[in-house]
């Protein structure tokens, strides 16, 4: 088993994805690296705007430095995009992501992104239940 691999969760802006978080410290447990939790927020979507949006922004980075993972919040049109570019960029060798109650293949976040992503990256998609 390889050592030291990092770890992408991404997150929405909803205090449940706490629970991502806690999935990537369990598999940090297992393989060790770095914890990088990770926010595509839409160009011009203004972050602070709507209050239960920025509480859980703000929770979720609570939870991300207790647990000592780094939180970013990106800012883009193309969320697939950034984060295959993030993931290249900091070695990501496991992304968490939330199911998607989204079916169709083309808003799908998660069918992009398995049909784009590395080989040598694992895609962990926690259900929703």
């Amino acid at each position: 088993m390889a050592e030291n691999q990092n770890i992408m969760i991404c997150v929405t802006q909803q205090k449940t994805c706490a629970r991502l978080i806690k999935t990537g410290v369990r598999i940090q447990e297992k393989q060790g690296g770095d914890i990088f939790v990770v926010h595509v927020a839409p160009m011009g979507w203004n972050i602070l705007g709507n209050s239960k949006e920025g509480e859980a922004l703000d929770y979720l980075f609570d939870i991300s430095k207790e647990v000592g993972a780094h939180m970013t919040v990106l800012r883009s049109s193309e969320v697939v995009k950034s984060i295959l570019d993030f993931c290249e960029k900091h070695d990501i060798k496991t992304v968490v992501l939330g199911e998607s109650k989204e079916k169709s293949a083309d808003n799908n976040v998660i069918v992009k992104l398995s049909k784009k992503i590395s080989e040598d990256v694992d895609l962990k998609i926690i259900s929703t239940d």
